[in-house]
């Protein structure tokens, strides 16, 4: 349970205020809420999946403390990356055909290679149990994203990005230097 958590509330923290967040809170003003929250669902479910897979096959490679000490140097890494921002470029969305499609795959895209399916790998790499990695990762990614869906479709105005930004950096380089700890001191 203890992993599970773990990627909830990392996952979470890091997706706030990211571009794909952005993207959905885009989508909410626009689409009904089940095909938003559908499409977001799938989306990160494929998407954590490839994570969790390429994060598992390095702990067969790769000895745990080192693990923790490159996941604590990317956590500090996502956290700095949380601070400085991303932006929503306007090419992600495009048709798919219906609009849970167009939201699952827009959604798929615009994670490849972000910091939440990167901690997801991270994650993946350092536990013994994969599937908490990505189940965890996955409800947090909609946890996060299921906001942005009340924001876009009920409230009508953003969060304030600059707190939210802050607290996900801390919160990264805590866990960062928590990992860090736990890699240097091999057990």
């Amino acid at each position: 349970m203890t992993t599970f958590l773990k990627a909830l509330f990392l996952i979470t923290a890091a997706e706030m205020g990211d571009k794909t967040q952005l993207l959905t809170l885009a989508f909410a003003a626009r689409l009904p809420v089940r095909y938003v929250l559908g499409g977001v669902l799938l989306g990160t479910l494929a998407n954590h999946a490839l994570a969790v897979a390429l994060g598992g096959a390095t702990l067969l490679l790769v000895p745990v403390h080192w693990i923790k000490l490159a996941a604590g140097l990317s956590f500090i890494g996502f956290g700095l990356w949380t601070l400085r921002g991303d932006e929503l470029s306007g090419t992600e969305e495009k048709r798919f055909g219906h609009p849970v499609m167009t939201v699952a795959v827009s959604f798929f895209l615009a994670e490849m290679g972000d910091k939440t399916q990167l901690a997801t790998a991270v994650l993946a790499a350092e536990a013994a149990r994969l599937l908490p990695v990505w189940l965890g990762s996955s409800l947090g990614m909609v946890v996060a994203d299921g906001l942005a869906v009340v924001v876009g479709a009920v409230l009508g105005r953003r969060l304030p990005e600059r707190a939210i930004k802050i607290g996900a950096t801390v919160l990264f380089v805590l866990f960062g230097l928590l990992l860090l700890r736990e890699g240097l001191i091999r057990q």
